[in-house]
Formats: structure tokens, sequence, C-alpha cells
């Protein structure tokens, strides 16, 4: 009872005491995180699995070249790049606008290659492509633009400035003798 303007003890104590909707504020207060945390994991779920069959193609692709394969057919960087999106299984519909290859002759196997993602963007200029000659060491590099749904995992997973994320696969190996 409210006795001038003020709440009397019985009536304080079930205040206290009333737990209506309780349950609804805290699954309010714990439903957004435990979502985000979940696509979160479902993303980084599908980011390993697209590196995975990113590293295979780069590898299946690169046999091409090291066999001589690549050479015999005069394979351009296009082609190259064609053979490398057909390996990536149940990603290569968008493969061709999302994929770079970078593909060359090195001197050495410790040798570094310029990197296209040092200036905070992707330099697509400083890529070309070598099919080589039968003994030279062939270094053989794909990149791949992966979307992210989750955006604040970007923060984490880009080193360009636009937050885009680039998987990337490397593979390299002397070309086989003729």
């Amino acid at each position: 009872m409210k006795f001038g303007g003020r709440i009397t003890g019985s009536r304080r104590r079930g205040l206290m005491r009333a737990e209506e909707g309780s349950t609804a504020v805290e699954f309010g207060m714990v439903a957004l995180p435990f979502c985000l945390m979940m696509f979160a994991i479902l993303e980084l779920g599908l980011v390993f699995v697209t590196d995975s069959i990113l590293e295979n193609a780069a590898i299946e692709s690169g046999r091409l070249i090291r066999t001589g394969q690549a050479s015999a057919q005069n394979m351009t960087a296009e082609q190259f790049k064609t053979e490398v999106c057909r390996r990536m299984s149940i990603f290569s519909g968008d493969c061709p606008t999302r994929a770079s290859v970078d593909v060359r002759v090195i001197p050495q196997f410790n040798v570094a290659p310029p990197d296209p993602m040092a200036g905070g963007t992707f330099d697509d200029a400083a890529l070309t492509y070598a099919n080589g000659n039968p003994g030279d060491l062939i270094l053989v590099r794909v990149w791949y633009r992966q979307p992210l749904l989750t955006t604040f995992m970007a923060q984490g997973l880009s080193r360009l400035d636009d937050g885009t994320v680039r998987l990337t696969a490397t593979t390299a190996f002397r070309n086989e003798p003729a």
C-alpha cells in the first residue's frame, strides 16, 4: 500500500520477489552475442574449407606447369586461372572474378617475390605469369577474395585497407626435365 508517497515494507518485499519477465530479459541479453558467435564460428569454418580447397587447387594446377603440360599448350595466365577455378569445386562459380594468379621463375627457393598486398591495396600489376623451362624453379601463388558476412571478422583477417579478406595458396617446385 502507498501512504504519503511511500511504499510499505510488505509491498517492497513483493516487488523484490517479482520475477515475471526475467527470463525474457536474460534471453535478450544473451541472444545477440550467442547468435553473433554462432555466425562467426560458421563463417570461420567456411574460410578454412575455402582455404583448404584453394590450396589443393593451386597444387594440382601447378602440376600442369611442373610436368610441362602448360608449356606444351602455350598456357596463358587466364587459362591457368581457369584451371585453378575448375579445381575449386563448390566455389568455382565465383572464382574467375575472385581469384588472382602469379606464376614466376625464381632463381632460388629463399627469394622473396614482391607482395601485391604490401601497400594496403591489392596490386594486380605486380602479378606475372611464366611457365618456365625444364629444370627452372617455379613459384605459384593464388589469391582468392573471400567475402565475409560477419564484417567484424574482417578486422582480424584482413591486411588490406578496404577490409576485404584474401586467402593465399603458394607452392614452389622445380620443373621436371624434358
